[in-house]
């Protein structure tokens, strides 16, 4: 019987991860620790699509492929999706980590004018052909360190001129770059100088003209707020979050980073695809959550780089039912790229174990980008976006940290990523 002739195989991994059974909805508790791990594990490819995935001698028997990657001793699985960056933006604020290492804390810079606004005002004066510059050599590390698909918030313009130049930039890197980005408008990250003391005011202006701005140009899928004390209020989070739903975007919401607001609370009322931060939400807007089926979004990285001394309470969140997915926050205060650092913390500070956190860069994390019916699990008909990591075993994601593991990147069947290489 002749074999069916496919575009790529990938055969013979140490472990192959499949995430079975996380397209539907995100795994929860103690599925999270079950990665769907086939030993000996091949895939089979066609047109950018996945065919097959099995034991190798059974996939070999059935496909053949003028490609193939050897993935002996190696560590085959869905490549990471990101689902909290703020991609787009100009300057760089070292001197505001000094700041940090001298005690001040993230509300102090930000009053001083630092912060958000110091990247702010960079970023309004930053050509679109700087920004593209500045963002593809970030994506492009990214990229090495395998994440294939990413989020992405505007929220360093804070001017209908400005947020609109940031999404258009993303749009334009979504076009050339092998990296997906899911573009989310975050108008509401700051209150500009321009409107110090008008808060209410500048909520208008994100209602009433950057919202159909946007939307009518359709540059954003999801619309974000970032309420906290001192930013914006849980009803001043609610209007806007109202508005760009009444436009069309989804709710996403910045919430309980740095106090306990209500932001979960708010998050579950919105039926909000993701409530991001959660350092300080309370049980009763966490179980909220859960029944809405909300993703948790947890950033150890932000907590580190701001030197919180303090993690999401990850055991409990997983405990309680909300599906829980992990991002890197990058950002000019939290300069990460690589999601298998965010796995070593979240590992480390908040007891999550590498299945978990590979089940919250991957599949949960599509999840909360609104992607799981295409990537986030090794399974027919999904993208065959895929990585391989020269590790022998899952465990080792979170126990090896420092270096980049990642060994090759397969986007929509492609090769993108050899041996730490970007394809030409």
């Amino acid at each position: 019987m002749a074999k069916e002739k496919v575009d790529l195989l990938i055969e013979n991994a140490s472990e192959l991860v499949t995430l079975r059974g996380g397209t539907k909805r995100p795994l929860l508790g103690e599925k999270m620790r079950d990665l769907g791990i086939i030993k000996g594990g091949s895939i089979a490819v066609r047109n950018g699509r996945i065919v097959s995935v099995a034991k190798t001698r059974e996939i070999k028997g059935k496909f053949e492929s003028e490609e193939t990657i050897d993935a002996s001793g190696k560590l085959v699985m869905p490549s990471f999706v990101d689902p909290h960056t703020h991609l787009v933006f100009a300057g760089s604020r070292e001197d505001e980590f000094e700041m940090r290492i001298q005690g001040s804390t993230y509300m102090e810079i930000l009053e001083k004018g630092s912060g958000i606004l110091k990247t702010v005002n960079e970023t309004r004066k930053a050509s679109k052909e700087k920004l593209l510059k500045n963002c593809r050599k970030t994506l492009d590390i990214m990229l090495r360190h395998g994440t294939t698909t990413m989020e992405a918030k505007s929220g360093y313009g804070l001017t209908t001129k400005d947020e609109i130049k940031c999404l258009e930039v993303m749009k334009l890197l979504a076009q050339e770059h092998p990296i997906d980005i899911v573009r989310t408008f975050l108008g509401a990250h700051a209150i500009p100088v321009e409107y110090k003391d008008k808060a209410d005011e500048y909520v208008n202006l994100v209602i009433n003209e950057m919202v159909p701005a946007v939307t009518s140009r359709r540059l954003a899928e999801f619309c974000d707020v970032f309420c906290e004390k001192g930013v914006f209020s849980v009803e001043q989070s609610r209007r806007i979050l109202l508005s760009g739903r009444k436009h069309g975007l989804l709710p996403k919401l910045h919430a309980d980073e740095m106090t306990r607001l209500g932001g979960a609370e708010l998050a579950a009322e919105m039926r909000a695809v993701s409530a991001d931060h959660l350092l300080f939400a309370s049980d009763n807007g966490l179980r909220a959550m859960a029944k809405q089926g909300t993703v948790a979004v947890l950033l150890p990285g932000a907590s580190f780089s701001l030197m919180m001394n303090r993690y999401a309470d990850a055991r409990k969140i997983i405990q309680l039912g909300v599906p829980v997915a992990l991002g890197t926050d990058y950002n000019p205060s939290c300069w990460v790229e690589n999601e298998q650092t965010v796995i070593a913390l979240a590992c480390r500070e908040m007891r999550m174990t590498s299945a978990e956190a590979i089940v919250a860069t991957t599949v949960n994390a599509a999840h909360a980008v609104n992607r799981a019916q295409n990537i986030g699990t090794l399974e027919p008909y999904k993208k065959a976006d895929i990585i391989v990591l020269d590790v022998p075993n899952q465990k080792f994601l979170g126990y090896r940290f420092g270096v980049n593991l990642v060994d090759k990147v397969i986007k929509e069947g492609k090769l993108v990523v050899d041996e730490g290489v970007i394809s030409e």
